[in-house]
């Protein structure tokens, strides 16, 4: 049984099709049906599991939505990928409605920065994604404090960042989790974006269109999404982007709050309080009178930044990290910046 939740992404824009993926599930109860039989368990339990062209070398990581461990690929040539098991169903029995949105995103995307899926195969808790194996995040890169981010790489990871967004937003698609760590970088120095368990398809026909106000790390959490609105859309990506690219510039995140009011105070301090002129919808936002800072003027840009930090980067950061979403720029906007177009600045 399918969760309500996920029916926006089972649809003709994602293309799914529901004879393969109920094969897919077909497969998944026959291969729990064989192991029991066979009783295969390695020391760490029958999730080990995989095709016998896979060997495992070891775990990456474990988030939210799943575990990630480095393989051999034996049957090309070795190759290293990575493998994100993902849990099939909910708590509650439902067919998870974040495994659904990664797979129908990862399935339909083909951009050179958006991870490439290479394969996928059902295993005894759900199923397994196979990745191209990508050995640094951007969160790791700026923690390298012996190899500190240079203007150049800070320049190209940003545009690849855009170029990512650009695409899934011209399908229609949000990401809403952009983050240093969901920023995978490969040998070649070329940055992907991954981690789809919180994508959503958005229809920027229907601004009335509700979705949920649980979503991105806080630290590079929209605004409006902190003061409960509901109706947001893709610029909510944007202001992320916006925090990432800031972060890299200062070496520090933008904003830090412990807390979601933490968080919105240290954004109404640094930004002021908010302009109703500017933004007159943050009054009918559901938090936004439960909620009193006092007044702020702001700070300037250039106080926060490290004096080299030329115009054309402080620029791009008040384009993005602005509070009235229609006034952020898209990812195309950005692109096409004078932080890009116009070259190094003296």
């Amino acid at each position: 049984m399918v969760h309500p939740q996920a029916l926006d992404t089972i649809s003709i824009h994602f293309g799914l099709f529901f004879g393969p993926f109920a094969k897919l599930l077909d497969e998944i109860k026959f291969s729990r049906i064989i192991f029991r039989e066979k009783n295969r368990r390695s020391d760490n339990g029958m999730d080990d599991y995989m095709p016998p062209r896979y060997q495992l070398l070891g775990r990456i990581g474990e988030g939210v939505h799943g575990v990630v461990v480095k393989a051999r690929d034996l049957s090309n040539d070795d190759k290293i990928v990575a493998i994100k098991k993902l849990t099939l169903r909910t708590k509650h029995g439902w067919i998870s409605p974040n495994t659904i949105r990664e797979i129908k995103v990862l399935q339909n995307s083909q951009c050179e920065n958006i991870l490439s899926l290479l394969d996928m195969y059902p295993d005894l808790s759900g199923i397994s994604l196979v990745f191209e194996y990508m050995p640094y995040t951007l969160y790791s890169k700026m923690k390298d404090e012996e190899h500190p981010l240079s203007r150049h790489e800070i320049r190209r990871y940003m545009a690849m960042l855009l170029n990512g967004l650009k695409y899934l937003h011209e399908l229609k698609i949000m990401h809403r989790d952009i983050k240093p760590a969901n920023l995978l970088i490969d040998k070649h120095d070329v940055l992907k974006i991954c981690d789809f368990g919180l994508a959503r398809l958005f229809n920027d026909q229907d601004p009335s269109k509700v979705y949920s106000p649980q979503v991105a790390t806080r630290w590079y959490r929209a605004p409006e999404i902190l003061w409960g609105c509901q109706t947001y859309g893709p610029s909510i990506d944007m202001w992320a982007a916006g925090c990432v690219f800031a972060e890299m510039l200062r070496g520090v995140p933008l904003f830090s709050g412990a807390t979601d009011i933490e968080q919105l105070a240290l954004v109404v301090r640094t930004l002021g309080t908010p302009i109703l002129k500017e933004w007159p919808e943050v009054r009918s936002l559901p938090d936004y009178n439960k909620i009193r800072f006092p007044n702020a003027k702001g700070e300037r840009w250039e106080d926060i930044f490290p004096s080299f930090t030329t115009k054309h980067e402080i620029g791009l950061v008040d384009g993005l990290v602005t509070y009235n979403p229609s006034r952020r720029l898209t990812a195309e906007e950005a692109m096409h910046q004078p932080y890009f177009t116009d070259g190094d600045e003296s």
